[in-house]
């Protein structure tokens, strides 16, 4: 297992902070940058004509080789309008890291290797993954059960396990991973890095409503609803969010995967993403001390386990 150098020479913390819908931009993903983990933002929260751009600029002119590198995820199934729009533009400004999701397209994985950039692919089982790798991605995400927003069903055992029967490239675990011993834990198991989202909505910089961070940390694994209703792909999202809209998410009638729809943001906004794990989360802080609590609880799972 090996990292591409601009991961091994500049993370500071094994951690790639995950692309969330609406939340994820520049202050957040700068701050995360800033303390030592991949900051990520999907390309589709820029909204409005130059903004993708200027965020892209911002992002390279702020941040310096002391920084970890940043990365923009990109939405490439085929109800992406945006896409060639988008994928030029992460071209144009040399984007060092690309999180593809929704299908991995080979054009898209060619257009950031021109440059030198790293494309990473999401996945939720074996099958998506050797795909993913034959159609030139670098590394994967393996998105297992417990995940924020989109996920799998598979455990993180299982599938982490079959990837690395054949993958010995970079590899991200993300479900469920919201302290430090869940991150040392992923490396013990074959992944690389944590993928963490959820830990991270509580956080000052994240754009997310008070209301919504507030639930994150009052609420625990058994608030969480695993439904395809929103957006055509199974995810996890907060029990009191679904409520809140005036719907039992105890019964909730299935979508249709042939309506994927990713890009209105209405229901994202009131229906709230959120992973199993944040039941570690007791309180709404900077990104910083976020970043700082979870090493510490990493170096003091490592310093246990070599006690023991």
């Amino acid at each position: 297992m090996s990292l591409p150098p601009l991961l091994a020479d500049r993370l500071r913390f094994p951690v790639i902070a995950a692309p969330m819908f609406i939340i994820s931009q520049p202050d957040m993903v700068l701050a995360e940058c800033r303390s030592g983990i991949v900051g990520s933002f999907p390309s589709l929260n820029a909204r409005g004509e130059g903004v993708f751009e200027s965020w892209l600029q911002r992002l390279n002119d702020e941040l310096t080789e002391d920084d970890a590198p940043f990365a923009v995820n990109l939405i490439v199934h085929r109800s992406n309008v945006r896409l060639e729009e988008d994928l030029a533009l992460c071209v144009k400004y040399k984007v060092p890291i690309v999180i593809s999701s929704l299908g991995a397209r080979e054009e898209v994985n060619e257009a950031i290797h021109s440059y030198g950039g790293v494309v990473f692919h999401d996945v939720i089982n074996d099958k998506f993954a050797r795909k993913a790798i034959q159609k030139g991605a670098d590394g994967l995400v393996a998105v297992a059960a417990g995940a924020g927003g989109h996920a799998g069903t598979l455990s993180p055992f299982a599938l982490i396990q079959e990837i690395r029967e054949w993958f010995d490239g970079p590899l991200a675990l993300s479900g469920s991973i919201a302290n430090g011993g869940a991150v040392l834990a992923a490396q013990a198991m074959g992944a690389d890095l944590a993928y963490i989202g959820s830990a991270l909505i509580a956080t000052e910089e994240a754009v997310a409503s008070d209301g919504y961070k507030q639930m994150i940390v009052d609420s625990t694994a058994d608030d969480i609803v695993y439904s395809n209703l929103f957006t055509g792909v199974h995810g996890n999202y907060l029990r009191g969010s679904i409520v809140n809209s005036g719907m039992d998410p105890d019964k909730l009638p299935e979508s249709d995967p042939s309506a994927m729809d990713f890009g209105g943001a209405k229901a994202w906004k009131d229906i709230w993403g959120s992973g199993q794990g944040i039941g570690a989360i007791d309180a709404v802080v900077p990104v910083a001390e976020r970043i700082a609590t979870l090493k510490a609880q990493y170096d003091a799972a490592r310093a246990r386990l070599a006690l023991s």
